[in-house]
């Protein structure tokens, strides 16, 4: 009865498919978004845009940060829930058209809790997750988790994409305690929880009351006490230039007394240093035992938020605006996402990059047109200014012409 139970549990799981807790696609209005009025004046708008270039300028409107140098706080609430024994999967798109040199594309996962119109830069959040660049130095993507009360930044190095079209950014977090997360539908990294992030102590410690014995050698070569020095080895590493002479018109008491100028040596031989042997009493690297750390606690559910989800948010600072957030999707369900991720941005990724070009090439031609102009115009305004310096010229001569006469 048990094993029918569950086959009729995984059955009825099978037909419910996937759970999608939240999705936006930004094809109608910001209703749903509440904007943080904790910035004040130094908050920056978003706006509805599909951008300067795109594949299909009705659905790749999405929310595109309109103005430099400023804060961005913007969130959205859903029905709160647990993932608990389940699959999470956070999506979106990102689009830095704008070419970006600092600023933030992450989005952050928030409890039921949060006070949307007051959300900043210190709200608690569970999850951040999406790319980050400043300069040519942080080109990263960020995944935190906030983990009893502290932020936990990833200890690998996940590398963003950073041109101007729209990429794909997923995080999947498993209840195994495992993750991965994909760039344009491809894995880019993954691993286990306990090891790529900071959650527990160490499982192993060294022993405090371990000691290295003090007679351990760790030594592997040591100076052959049987060389000796050679008695001709000692030679001044530089001697007076036996072919210099003094000038003929050097006085020793204006002068002072003549010296001749130091050369190297041919000689010298450096400093001696005895043969290396093998060291008898060598024992080898002395390792440090390692004990079971007793401030170790395993946690079987790393994966778990501890409060419920329920609130998106993109709370940013940006130098320069114009990017573009869109297509967000969280849902418990990985292959669901991949589909989605290729029903949205697999569809304009070719698209959006031809527009591009095409709008590329325009400007290339405008502005050799500009420049054929410009060079047109100075070459023209230059024989204007030579024809008038020829007339100038032939005025005073007519005029020297005629002061001739008269005298």
């Amino acid at each position: 009865m048990k094993f029918a139970a569950v086959l009729v549990a995984l059955f009825g799981a099978a037909l419910a498919g996937p759970t999608t807790y939240f999705q936006e696609k930004f094809e109608d209005d910001l209703s749903n978004w509440v904007e943080s009025t904790k910035k004040g004046g130094d908050a920056g708008k978003f706006v509805l845009s599909a951008g300067k270039f795109y594949g299909d300028e009705k659905k790749d409107i999405g929310i595109q940060t309109s103005q430099d140098a400023k804060f961005y706080g913007l969130s959205a609430k859903f029905d709160e829930f647990s993932n608990e024994g389940k699959t999470l999967v956070i999506q979106f798109t990102v689009k830095h058209e704008q070419n970006i040199d600092c600023g933030g594309g992450y989005a952050k996962i928030f409890d039921a809790d949060l006070e949307q119109t007051d959300m900043h830069g210190d709200s608690p959040y569970l999850i951040m997750f999406g790319p980050d660049i400043c300069g040519p130095g942080t080109k990263k993507v960020h995944v935190i988790f906030n983990y009893k009360g502290e932020n936990l930044l990833v200890k690998k190095d996940i590398r963003c994409k950073d041109d101007v079209y729209t990429h794909l950014y997923t995080l999947i977090l498993r209840p195994d305690n495992t993750y991965e997360v994909k760039i344009d539908n491809e894995k880019v990294e993954s691993g286990e929880l306990e090891a790529d992030w900071d959650f527990l102590k160490p499982k192993k410690i060294k022993d405090p009351e371990a000691k290295k014995p003090e007679d351990w050698d760790e030594r592997e070569k040591i100076d052959d006490p049987e060389d000796t020095k050679p008695e001709d080895w000692e030679k001044p590493e530089h001697i007076p230039d036996p072919d210099a002479k003094k000038p003929d018109d050097w006085d020793d008491e204006m002068d002072g007394e003549w010296e001749p100028p130091m050369i190297d040596n041919p000689d010298y031989k450096g400093e001696w240093k005895p043969k290396q042997i093998d060291n008898p009493a060598y024992k080898g690297k002395w390792v440090h035992p390692e004990i079971d750390n007793p401030e170790y606690e395993e946690d079987a559910a790393l994966y778990l938020q501890r409060k419920p989800i329920g609130h998106i948010g993109f709370d940013l600072w940006q130098v320069k605006s114009g990017t573009i957030f869109d297509n967000i999707l969280i849902t418990d369900d990985a292959d669901y996402a991949a589909k989605v991720g290729e029903e949205t941005w697999g569809e304009t990724k070719d698209a959006e990059k031809k527009m591009k070009e095409e709008q590329d090439e325009v400007e290339k031609k405008t502005r050799e047109e500009e420049e054929k102009a410009r060079k047109e115009s100075e070459e023209e305004q230059g024989k204007e200014e030579g024809d008038e310096d020829e007339g100038e010229d032939e005025d005073e001569e007519e005029d020297e012409d005629e002061l001739h006469d008269e005298l």
